[in-house]
């Protein structure tokens, strides 16, 4: 068998009884101690609860009564998600002992599906001060070379899943936190559009930015994730009352007939990558063509033109979710955190509102861009990941992302490995869809994934 499953193959294993779900939770709580020391993903183990889940996982199997594809699975929360009895903290003194009363939405969804619990991961603080070395808990570190970072915010999910400790685990993106640690990781990690996933019980940062979703080792791990953890919550206020679709249906009908646009003047122009995140965007778009997709390229407004409004609408509305704790306690958060967010105390009433207004007018040019395509391809990071000592306290503000775009616009966006580069670390290319189309933007995923042939390669770190 073997060691580093997806979450699709455990699942085919545990449904036909030639894998226990508790020698799956064994595997990896093995690999948690024998490698986490060093990448410092989790915050919490939680180990008696893992076997306990696993145990009645396992009893559901030999019942043949198996809840369905995630049943048996081990996985791991971001820790801003609110679990139950479970210390959750957002990786900030503030937060140190917080135990919440009850589950986040999605946590309770994944529960329901028969999910393993693992423990809870490291994130940035408050999913915005990172990586910080002045917290209770250091920063987690990338598999690839524990040297480097894995971005933020969602760095524990991105380190555990790569390093095989989790099969997957939540994120939240408010300005790239899924997509930054998938890129830089070499995981996959799908930012659903704005409203499918619930918010209630995550503890927020952005209130109009803020998305919740999904990070695993392949795109159909994350389609069977998403599935299970969507649909309307009439608890928060910005759900989406609509169904879901069956996110797999489709997943293995390849690119034939998607018509693709390419973003060029982000990754070339607006903010050039690096050699060799340009040849993994370049073999994407060959594989798409080779399969009979329509390629062609779209001009839209500049990077930083989406990255300004963004900017200013998170900082924003972070300092407003922050105030009262700024005022009375400073100097508990880190020195990332309180810097990044003072920000905001300074953006009067009408720069906010302006924001909002070209916010509107980019969501409308991104839709007509769109009518007559699929989906759209640009870079997911600028390059490979850096020393983790190296990285600016600025640097989300030095150059424009190629992410904040479509937080700004709610659409969902997925990153995934499109190759390896300097050093051998993870280069990542994004897939972008119109809002609510997220069986499109996986399905387009899955068909490059499953032709390039990255999944094959781990890290050394856990090999």
């Amino acid at each position: 068998m073997d060691p580093f499953l997806t979450i699709a193959e455990a699942s085919a294993l545990i449904a036909a009884r030639k894998l226990s779900p508790m020698e799956l939770t064994r595997i990896c709580l093995n690999r948690i101690a024998a490698h986490d020391a060093s990448l410092h993903s989790f915050l919490l183990v939680t180990e008696a609860r893992a076997l306990a889940d696993a145990g009645a996982a396992e009893a559901r199997m030999q019942s043949g009564a198996l809840k369905g594809p995630l049943d048996g699975i081990p996985i791991g929360h971001k820790d801003i998600y609110s679990t139950a009895g479970i210390r959750t903290t957002a990786h900030s003194r503030l937060l140190e002992h917080n135990v919440p009363a009850g589950d986040a939405v999605v946590v309770q969804h994944w529960a329901t599906a028969g999910t393993v619990l693992m423990g809870k991961l490291a994130t940035h603080e408050f999913a915005i001060g990172g990586p910080s070395f002045d917290l209770p808990w250091p920063p987690a570190r990338n598999p690839w070379n524990p040297d480097h970072f894995t971005a933020g915010s969602s760095s524990g999910t991105g380190a555990a899943v790569a390093a095989g400790l989790v099969l997957g685990g939540t994120g939240s993106d408010t300005g790239g936190s899924i997509r930054g640690p998938a890129a830089l990781c070499g995981i996959a990690g799908i930012k659903p559009t704005y409203g499918l996933c619930s918010r209630r019980g995550v503890l927020p940062l952005s209130f109009t930015l803020d998305h919740t979703g999904p990070m695993a080792w392949t795109v159909r791990d994350c389609a069977l994730l998403l599935q299970a953890m969507a649909g309307y919550d009439a608890g928060d206020p910005a759900s989406a009352t609509r169904p879901v679709p069956d996110l797999t249906a489709d997943i293995d009908t390849g690119a034939k007939g998607l018509r693709i646009g390419v973003i060029r003047h982000f990754h070339e122009t607006d903010n050039p990558v690096s050699a060799a995140t340009l040849r993994g965007i370049e073999h994407a778009i060959d594989v798409f063509r080779h399969q009979g997709a329509e390629i062609r390229d779209v001009t839209l407004s500049p990077l930083a033109e989406y990255n300004a409004p963004g900017w200013i609408i998170l900082l924003t509305e972070a300092y407003a979710v922050h105030e009262p704790w700024l005022k009375e306690r400073f100097n508990d958060y880190g020195e990332l955190m309180r810097d990044r967010l003072v920000w905001g105390a300074l953006v009067r009433g009408s720069e906010y509102v302006q924001a909002l207004r070209r916010r509107r007018a980019l969501c409308e040019e991104m839709r007509d861009a769109m009518a007559d395509l699929d989906i759209l391809i640009t870079a997911s990071a600028v390059a490979e990941a850096p020393k983790i000592h190296d990285v600016p306290k600025w640097a989300m503000l030095e150059k424009p992302t190629f992410t904040m775009p479509f937080n700004v616009t709610g659409q969902p966006a997925l990153s995934l490995c499109c190759g390896y580069g300097a050093g051998g670390l993870p280069v990542g290319v994004q897939i972008i869809g119109k809002p609510f189309q997220e069986a499109t933007v996986l399905r387009a995923g899955h068909a490059y994934e499953s032709a390039a042939q990255w999944r094959a390669k781990r890290p050394d770190l856990v090999g």
